[in-house]
């Protein structure tokens, strides 16, 4: 295909003007490419999201309401770094690699040394005070360069094809290279970082901890590299005039499609950003198998693998939306029925846990590509076009929803009794552990009904609505094409 120019407003009737390019045909170069960069990222974010605080109340002895304190105030404020780099990296001059490509060339060396410094093991020796001014700190930096790696990342999909398959197939490769990565941390990170004491009890290392941050720093460093040489950005906006800030942010809000996406993506990523925390310490206090953890923490990101050869099918015939819907059905039906049976056996438990994300896996895997829907939508809706911007307003949702569900796990291990330690070695009462086992359960299948819920009744783009979407944007592309190359010829 041909790369495609866009400035933008000019005088069509969505006004923007289509300059025509050439550039290297889309292709499994572009997949594998865009693969890498969520590979990358989850080597890192599968060591932080997941691990993170049971590094600080077990490694560090930080209390579990100071460290959803943390979460919850340092989430806060980098969710605004999204929206402001989206915004910075869709007014920046264009370069010649791209609108969003240059991001991860230069942001990768402090984002992979961020990574090495949260995890520093001479910390734990440090007065409590000096802990917590540390741990916020680096964290709070830790978040805004995410944020400059990230949005652009996200963004780069719309911009490497406007073929709506190609999309597909993209967010399809970064789900994967998503599992890969999130399912080869999950499950080797439990066995690395954790040593057992004399009495047999599991408890994590401040060293191991260390080492295997470097080395998740420097194969994700790798994989930016990757990503970077491997992709090429055909669709290109080249700004002509600014959009008003009154403008755009009324396009925005009045966008049904995106305010709803918004919606669901947080309870989904509150999900997801709790089900690595709450299988750790449902594993390492309820069931005591860190072996089990592995798997567990394995499965989480491995269904979407499982999910991904059929996804583009479900997708041609019943759509995005139809297809979440249903999986997130039965994943709400699975946790709760595990609540009910209050299992035991950790065995029994990893195949219902399964089948359990299943259910988000669908909605995992086709994420991005409802982003991708969502940019068409607005610019189809408002004539302007703004992909960082669009993602970096729902990145701020996926912040938020972060930061709310670091913040829960901590409030709630406070709230159910849980004892923090600087040795890992605390005994936890009987009822705590069962509640541990509760919130294990009831907290997804909570949040999967209301993803559920909120693109049932509020996101308007189902399979008929958003073919029509595409076939009118393609109409125009072409048309303004013809209208260019007239206006040369004459």
């Amino acid at each position: 295909m041909e790369s495609v120019v866009i400035e933008s407003p000019a005088d069509t009737a969505e006004g923007m003007k289509v300059v025509k390019a050439t550039a290297r045909v889309f292709g499994w170069k572009d997949k594998i490419g865009y693969a890498f960069g969520d590979l990358g990222n989850c080597f890192i974010l599968g060591l932080v999201n997941s691990f993170l605080t049971i590094y600080y109340t077990n490694a560090l002895g930080i209390s579990g309401a100071i460290v959803g304190i943390l979460f919850l105030s340092a989430r806060c404020i980098d969710a605004f770094a999204d929206v402001t780099v989206g915004r910075i990296a869709d007014v920046a001059p264009l370069q010649k690699a791209g609108r969003f490509r240059p991001w991860i060339r230069y942001v990768k060396y402090p984002f992979c040394a961020i990574t090495v410094i949260l995890f520093l093991p001479m910390v734990g020796n440090w007065p409590m005070a000096f802990r917590l001014v540390y741990v916020f700190v680096t964290y709070l930096v830790y978040g805004i360069l995410n944020s400059c790696i990230n949005i652009p990342y996200g963004s780069m999909a719309s911009a490497i094809s406007d073929n709506p398959d190609h999309r597909a197939s993209l967010s399809t490769s970064r789900s994967v290279g998503s599992a890969i990565g999130g399912a080869t941390t999950g499950f080797m990170i439990p066995l690395l970082v954790y040593k057992a004491t004399v009495n047999g009890q599991q408890t994590v290392s401040s060293m191991r901890f260390f080492m295997v941050s470097i080395m998740c720093a420097v194969i994700a460093f790798i994989c930016y590299n990757m990503i970077y040489a491997m992709t090429t950005e055909r669709v290109q906006v080249r700004k002509t005039q600014k959009v008003s800030a009154k403008k755009l942010v009324k396009g925005l809000i009045t966008n049904k499609a995106l305010m709803a996406l918004v919606v669901a993506d947080f309870f989904l990523v509150i999900n997801q950003n709790l089900s690595g925390t709450l299988a750790t310490y449902l594993f390492t206090d309820y069931f005591r198998n860190t072996q089990a953890l592995s798997i567990a923490l394995l499965f989480t990101f491995g269904t979407v693998v499982v999910l991904a050869p059929f996804a583009t099918k479900l997708i041609k015939a019943f759509g995005k939306k139809e297809a979440s819907i249903a999986c997130l059905a039965f994943g709400t039906v699975m946790y709760l029925l595990m609540y009910v049976m209050h299992i035991t056996d950790p065995w029994v438990y990893l195949v219902l846990l399964f089948l359990a994300t299943l259910g988000s896996g669908m909605f995992n895997l086709m994420v991005w590509a409802f982003i991708t829907d969502v940019i068409d939508y607005c610019q189809f809706s408002t004539g302007f076009r703004e992909d960082g911007t669009v993602y970096g307003v729902n990145s701020f949702s996926r912040k938020l929803a972060q930061a709310f569900g670091g913040g829960l796990g901590g409030f709630m291990l406070a709230a159910i009794g849980y004892v923090s330690s600087t040795s890992g070695g605390a005994e936890q009462t009987a009822a705590v552990i069962n509640r541990i086992y509760a919130i294990g359960n009831l907290i997804p299948a909570g949040c999967l009904l209301l993803g559920m819920l909120t693109l049932i009744l509020f996101y308007p783009l189902n399979k008929k609505r958003i073919d029509a979407v595409d076939a009118e944007l393609a109409e125009r592309r072409s048309r303004d094409i013809a209208e260019q190359e007239s206006s040369k010829s004459a």
